[in-house]
């Protein structure tokens, strides 16, 4: 699904209402005050319907006669959308939240990567290795933390793409989410391990056409994405979703 455009008066106003869901200051269950929110956010009904239409489609809220419009409980919202990923980012407060949710997204990656670039080492063709080595490439460049975030992204994109599946060159979109915040945190901290040597060894295996050496890479990889996360975030990891401790178990992070 391509990301809601962030744009306009309707833009603001979809982004405003999900973080407020998102942070619990409209809580699961809660009925919305239209005629309040309409005067706050000096919107016309009409727009402020339209806005709710986008987050219905996330699962967020939902309207019934007679109730009206409430918040869903979070086990109903699609967690998985990238908007709704980028908004818990953007209402972390950079601690413990945002870092329970990098390792839930980690784990994600711990079991969609290897497998993909099993599929991308049997399947790729020039025009993929291309796409891989210039990302690599730029990887390579000192240019700050942004280019470096961009450059990761743009390599793990071409590595979905390289497994030639559409479903899965899809879930670039949850990847990325999680991968643009770990990367910001992590590129933009000193002493985190250098990420090409650990890209080119994937990219290697991927050229040689060795599943078996591009998976092996790939976790090692994402083994060194778990170590950068972990300097970052201290010794104290976050809880889970479950309210316990998070294992360090060298999946993805």
């Amino acid at each position: 699904m391509t990301p809601y455009a962030r744009r306009g008066v309707h833009g603001q106003t979809v982004e405003t209402l999900a973080r407020r869901v998102l942070s619990g200051e409209i809580p699961e269950g809660a009925t919305l005050d239209m005629a309040a929110l309409q005067s706050e956010l000096d919107v016309s009904l009409t727009a402020l319907r339209e806005s709710l239409k986008v987050l219905a489609a996330k699962g967020m809220v939902d309207a019934r006669q007679k109730r009206g419009t409430f918040v869903r409980p979070r086990s109903d919202w699609n967690l998985l959308d990238a908007d709704v990923l980028r908004w818990q980012f953007s209402e972390s407060s950079g601690t413990g939240a945002d870092l329970a949710l990098l390792r839930n997204l980690g784990e994600v990656r711990g079991i969609i990567e290897p497998a993909a670039v099993r599929l991308a080492a049997g399947r790729r063709t020039d025009e993929d290795l291309e796409a891989l080595a210039a990302a690599l490439t730029a990887m390579g460049e000192v240019s700050g933390a942004n280019h470096a975030v961009e450059a990761d992204l743009a390599f793990h994109r071409a590595l979905l793409a390289a497994t030639h599946n559409e479903l899965l060159e899809r879930m670039e979109m949850v990847i990325e989410s999680g991968l643009a915040q770990r990367d910001q945190l992590v590129h933009s901290a000193p002493h985190s391990e250098d990420p090409v040597p650990s890209h080119r060894a994937v990219l290697d295996a991927v050229r040689d056409r060795d599943p078996d050496a591009a998976e092996r890479a790939m976790r090692a990889l994402l083994d060194q994405a778990t170590r950068d996360l972990d300097k970052v975030s201290g010794p104290n990891a976050p809880e889970g979703a479950d309210g316990s401790p998070e294992q360090k178990d060298g999946q993805a992070q």
